[in-house]
């Protein structure tokens, strides 16, 4: 029972029998007669595991609030413990009517970093010197507080969150039972402001670099589409061999016999042996083939017994003879190339303890590539349950759960391609867990949580350890999480034409306009480090199109039409003029291609043929406020059918034939508002003039 301290102005607003928990769903265990919610008056900690759904990747330490060291003082507990209450029930009746109003999130993760800030300034107060209590602080010191946090080397997200929780304090204060110093440390500033972080549009997180990217992604998905095969079928000869070995080992002369006039089958030894010595033989395993459990690998082993020592005889002759294996569980494994130029099998031989090691590696490639190419979240992709996969919009998706920024934990979908339909189907294969796809791939005594910072690391170490064997190529040790990969992989998608809206979705982001939204704009920006390789591919896909092009119109296609198409097919006959005047071939005309200036940039409705660093004729920057440092055409603004730097290609035609059709549907619809309708025929106007411009040329 908590007994009142002598500095408390009122009686708490909370009694000690009031659960912690109010206005959320219990698990059904919590629901339970005679289960135990925690309530206020627990002083030590707030356990809310078994209580509410702990996220698949958060521990189950992080799932507990413990008013451990400075917490213990009976001040600091009793204020911890009235702000994770007024945290994580800001509808309670009390709270309201104190007027208390906080701007914070509430899980029970949060509480925990509240606790932990809470327990930092307690030390921090400490160590200057201060009053043991806060009530005896004034602003002033807290605002020192958060003036002395970047020489200890915190970050300023770091500080925003803590000048958050202490702003929330003073929010806090009218209902709050312990002193505290009164008023908006920063009145008028956010928390933001106050830790100096930049705008929002800038993401601090880094992308993954691309001399780890290329290696990182090639090794998961050769992991998971070249080698996955072979361990699990080795994985499942295991299994099948365990479930049908016989504890007792009578008969075993017999069915030694038997198995040893096979020719097909050949003993089991270790991968690696003593140079000039036999090689060692797997008991255990010899036992299991045998039908027989593992355990019983003694009655082979000398002991005195004539039976024993016959019968290792026999099996070390057979050894002698060469009739060995160290793939009797797998099976003739895919065969590479490695590194010193040799062929051979990418395994030295898949036994049980290997085989136990590398389940779990296909599981860390497989997070590798999911997290890599999808865009989830760590959490998201921690939240895949079994059979994950299904069609959304006529396209395959990852089914899962959004947790950041929401309370309900709604479902959400990723549309993915087949690499990780397959990855998925691997994680599956080799997971543990009753329901979810990344879990331990074994049994044991954890939660069943696994880090994601923890399957990178210990899958970068793998694949450089065994390269060897393996033949893939060395990944550089380099600062790689989770989150990177979402910023790498939005950054990538950016790059092709009319990408914006796609990757808004693909992020779950909510866009506020048409386009996506300043989220959206600071994960796809681009990165210094990528972007000579974004250069060098895409000049590389641009000139493959601008080739093919100039092949259609050698072989007399049409290839466009409109100003920009006359300009490009004007340049493609004068390179044919010269390769006819220089007699040469097809490499010529390729050299040509690549030195004649020939701007064209690809895209979903045209191509647009301005010179970037002289964009004469560009309708799109008519009267426009040009954005500072950008060179160029504004794709935003284009109009195909007045610009004379536009080419409509035959693939584009469809298009707007398709969009002819809506937009007539539209107008001739007496139901569609007025102002729609409006939109409607301006659209079908541009519509019409790009049609009538190919039919023209035509």
């Amino acid at each position: 029972m908590n007994i009142p301290l002598p500095q408390q102005r009122f009686p708490s607003l909370f009694p000690d029998d009031e659960p912690v928990v109010q206005g959320r769903s219990l698990l059904p265990a919590a629901r339970e007669p005679g289960a135990y919610v925690p309530r206020f008056g627990d002083t030590d900690f707030w356990d809310f595991n078994g209580v509410l759904k702990r996220p698949a990747n958060v521990n189950a330490a992080d799932w507990k609030v413990n008013f451990t060291l400075e917490l213990e003082d009976p001040y600091w507990n009793l204020l911890a413990r009235e702000m994770l209450m007024f945290t994580f029930n800001s509808r309670h009746p009390a709270v309201l009517k104190r007027g208390v109003v906080l701007d914070c999130s509430a899980s029970a993760r949060s509480l925990n970093h509240i606790a932990s800030r809470l327990r930092s300034t307690a030390r921090w107060a400490n160590v200057n010197g201060l009053p043991p209590h806060p009530g005896e602080w004034s602003v002033e010191d807290l605002r020192q507080r958060v003036k002395d946090m970047p020489a200890e080397g915190i970050s300023p997200q770091t500080i925003r969150n803590h000048v958050t929780t202490l702003k929330n304090l003073a929010a806090a204060g009218p209902g709050l039972s312990q002193p505290w110093p009164e008023g908006d440390p920063w009145p008028g500033q956010s928390a933001r402001q106050v830790a100096e972080l930049a705008p929002g549009t800038v993401i601090a997180t880094p992308t993954v670099p691309p001399k780890t990217w290329f290696p990182l992604i090639r090794a998961a998905w050769a992991y998971i589409h070249d080698l996955a095969p072979d361990v699990l079928r080795a994985d499942r000869r295991l299994r099948g061999l365990r479930a049908t070995a016989r504890a007792s080992i009578v008969g075993l002369d017999e069915r030694l016999e038997q198995w040893l006039a096979d020719p097909q089958n050949k003993i089991p030894v270790c991968a690696k042996s003593v140079d000039g010595q036999a090689p060692v033989v797997r008991w255990a395993l010899l036992m299991l083939l045998l039908g027989y459990e593992g355990d019983c690998s003694s009655a082979f082993l000398s002991g005195g017994s004539p039976a024993r020592n016959r019968r290792q005889a026999l099996i070390l002759d057979t050894v002698a003879e060469g009739r060995t294996t160290t793939h009797a569980l797998s099976g003739e494994l895919v065969q590479v190339t490695r590194p010193d130029g040799t062929t051979g099998p990418w395994h030295p031989g898949i036994d049980a303890l290997a085989l136990f090691e590398l389940k779990t590696v296909l599981r860390d490639a497989a997070f590798t590539l999911v997290v890599g190419l999808s865009m989830m979240r760590d959490s998201e992709v921690h939240e895949i349950l079994r059979d994950p996969v299904v069609e959304h919009y006529s396209t395959p998706a990852i089914s899962s759960t959004k947790i950041k920024g929401t309370t309900n934990r709604p479902g959400k979908h990723w549309w993915i391609a087949e690499p990780l339909v397959e990855a998925l189907a691997v994680a599956e294969a080799v997971s543990f867990h009753p329901e979810r796809v990344f879990a331990p791939v074994h049994a044991n005594h954890t939660d069943g949580t696994v880090v994601g910072v923890h399957m990178l690391k210990a899958f970068v170490a793998f694949v450089n350890a065994n390269r060897a064997w393996t033949g893939l190529d060395e990944i550089p040790l380099t600062y790689i999480r989770p989150h990177m990969f979402r910023r790498t992989m939005a950054m990538l998608t950016d790059q092709f034409p009319g990408s914006e809206i796609a990757t808004g979705i693909q992020l779950k982001h909510i866009a506020t306009r048409a386009l996506a939204n300043a989220t959206t704009l600071g994960y796809a920006a681009s990165d210094k480090d990528w972007a000579r390789y974004l250069k060098d591919s895409l000049d590389n896909v641009k000139f493959r199109k601008i080739k093919e092009l100039y092949e259609r119109h050698t072989a007399g296609e049409e290839i466009g039409f409109g100003p920009g198409a006359e300009r490009v097919k004007d340049a493609f006959d004068q390179i044919t003029a010269t390769v006819k005047a220089r007699n040469g071939d097809a490499r010529t005309a390729d050299t040509l291609l690549r030195t004649t200036r020939i701007h064209i940039r690809f895209g979903m409705l045209n191509n647009c043929t301005a010179d970037h660093t002289n964009p004469v004729g560009a309708v799109c920057l008519e009267n426009a406020i040009i954005p500072e440092g950008h060179v160029g055409p504004l794709d935003e603004r284009c109009r195909p059918d007045r610009c004379a730097n536009s080419m409509i290609g035959p693939e584009h035609l469809p298009i707007y034939d398709s969009h002819q059709r809506k937009q007539l549907e539209i107008v001739n619809n007496p139901s569609i508002p007025a102002c729609r309708r409006d939109l409607a025929e301006r659209e079908l106007d541009i519509t019409r003039n790009v049609i009538s411009m190919a039919r023209e040329a035509q």
